[in-house]
């Protein structure tokens, strides 16, 4: 139990970590200080060291965001009105932690360079994972298919956009607007699906 305490402990430290400073923004010393834990337990969970710690902290951070997806559709017969209770708890959440903490995955792909083939091709595939999992709940909102996927790329780029955007502007108003416009936008398109609630 002691070891999974002390994994669990690495990876959560792992993605504060990447929220606030980025991949190689982010010292060991300060990791394992977050983490409580001792330099050797970084190498014995991760032989890999801070890169493969990184790639289990992008994984979680899916996973968190496909079982809050889960979870909010679950809750909202209307898809529209589930995203847009996303949007509202992120942005009570980027005001909560004073414009310092953006998402994690978002951080590291931002901090990250031609040589960081395996950090890139990990972040790729939590986005997909993220987007396919909002298409499938649009789709079975009754959005067709292919419109689904599309609105899905649209929605999380959106928010990934301008979660940015708003962190370096020390003010949720671009999350803001591109929200409102973008959900506005949408309602207006189900006009040419009628028949899909």
């Amino acid at each position: 139990m002691k070891n999974t305490d002390t994994r669990s402990r690495l990876v959560n430290a792992m993605q504060r970590t990447l929220q606030r400073n980025g991949l190689h923004g982010t010292g060991l010393t300060e990791l394992l200080a977050q983490a409580k834990a001792p330099k050797g337990s970084l190498y014995h969970h991760f032989p890999g060291g801070k890169e493969e710690l990184a790639l289990a902290a992008i994984e979680q951070t899916a996973e968190q965001l496909v079982r809050f997806f889960t979870r909010l559709f679950a809750e909202h017969a209307d898809p529209l009105e589930a995203i847009a209770h996303w949007i509202e708890s992120a942005l009570r959440r980027i005001e909560a932690s004073e414009f310092r903490l953006g998402c994690p995955m978002a951080a590291a792909a931002l901090d990250s360079n031609a040589e960081d083939i395996d950090l890139r091709l990990a972040i790729n595939h939590s986005f997909n994972r993220v987007q396919q999992q909002l298409a499938s709940h649009l789709n079975t909102a009754g959005h067709p298919a292919e419109h689904s996927a599309d609105l899905a790329a649209l929605i999380f780029s959106s928010y990934e956009g301008g979660l940015i955007m708003a962190r370096v502007a020390g003010d949720t108003l671009p999350l803001e607007r591109a929200f409102r416009a973008l959900l506005g936008h949408v309602r207006l398109q189900q006009k040419a699906f009628p028949n899909e609630h």
